[in-house]
């Protein structure tokens, strides 16, 4: 999905690789994406505090939307640098179609990933057939020695595994131990799974101690718990079961994201009243400085600006159809052109 803010934040993104003791809870802010039939989605990543969960530096949720109101989604051919895009529905279907020629619908249950590399174009509209549409649009960051890849293009579909009161589903990277993880190319250690629980329901996840993770609620509300990190108080005796109550605990509503520091080796989630899922996204420590402006991402201001010149001139201004970004066949419209860079130069915020 591109970024269709008319005036999108500039973010130079530094090392954030502080332990915190607690679980933080972002809160969503609301982004229109579009003209006067705007798309709403709820933005967690980025923002101020915290840019980067592991290498996922982007998380839009968004829906369920009664498509005959909206719309659906329409995304115009959109450039994007130096990242993964991986789209991930939960009702709904839109079809994909990028300049390395791969034509692909995104439907519940699988998960299309798009690595941009070096640069790639592409479009995504939702299919006459949906009613509803309802998902999550999330972009991985790439290492600095993986950015200049050639763009490709993979889907997949997931397989649920039960876990506890739990169903869950693996779209990228894997959970220790569970298996079903699906199979895409990732250039850093990554997990993201959907997560499942009946009302009343819980599970304690396993996760990896050296990635940080998020828990991104998309029915809820869900109570998170996780035991003490090491060196915090803790009167459990060495065989205490993980699901014990003790450790912290905080209770996530809709589209709020509960923020997990490195060190966990698992989390307790569980239901009140009413049916939960979370998206849960984790990584190692993304260490490389980003900017992050519109729908590309880069090392410098000078970069990022080359990246926009390249796209309105060879591809708006038709160019170089056959340059850095390509063109995407089959899409019934123009190009979307970028907006226009700040008058200052892409800078770190504070």
């Amino acid at each position: 999905m591109s970024n269709l803010e008319r005036d999108p934040v500039e973010l130079l993104c530094p090392p954030d690789v502080a332990r915190r003791p607690m679980i933080a809870v972002l809160q969503p802010r609301d982004v229109p994406l579009g003209g006067p039939r705007a798309m709403q989605v709820r933005r967690t990543l980025p923002q101020r505090g915290r840019t980067t969960i592991g290498a996922w530096c982007f998380a839009d949720h968004y829906g369920p939307d009664d498509v005959a109101a909206t719309g659906g989604m329409v995304v115009p051919p959109h450039p994007h640098t130096g990242l993964q895009t991986v789209s991930w529905l939960f009702e709904g279907e839109i079809e994909h179609r990028d300049s390395t020629g791969s034509v692909e619908l995104v439907r519940p249950g699988a998960v299309n990933l798009m690595t941009a590399g070096r640069g790639i174009s592409h479009s995504e509209v939702s299919t006459p057939a949906t009613r509803r549409l309802h998902g999550v649009q999330l972009w991985v960051a790439l290492p600095d020695a993986s950015r200049g890849t050639l763009p490709f293009f993979e889907h997949a579909e997931t397989e649920e595994v039960v876990v506890d009161d739990a169903r869950v589903r693996v779209f990228a990277g894997s959970l220790p131990g569970l298996g079903g993880e699906a199979s895409v190319t990732l250039f850093s250690p990554l997990v993201g799974a959907q997560i499942e629980l009946p009302a009343g329901g819980e599970a304690w996840i396993d996760l990896d101690p050296a990635f940080e993770h998020g828990v991104l609620v998309d029915r809820g509300p869900v109570r998170v718990t996780v035991p003490p990190l090491d060196g915090e108080d803790d009167d459990r005796p060495d065989d205490a079961d993980p699901l014990a109550e003790t450790g912290h605990a905080e209770t996530l509503a809709w589209s709020e994201l509960g923020y997990l520091p490195t060190g966990h080796e698992g989390v307790r989630l569980t239901a009140t009243d009413a049916p939960v899922r979370v998206i849960l996204l984790g990584g190692v420590p993304f260490v490389e400085e980003l900017v992050m402006w519109w729908n590309f991402i880069g090392r410098t201001h000078d970069e990022v600006a080359a990246f926009r010149r390249e796209w309105q001139a060879d591809v708006i201004g038709r160019d170089n159809p056959d340059g850095r970004f390509g063109t995407v066949d089959g899409y019934d419209g123009s190009a979307l052109p970028a907006p226009e860079l700040p008058t200052v130069r892409l800078k770190p915020r504070s």
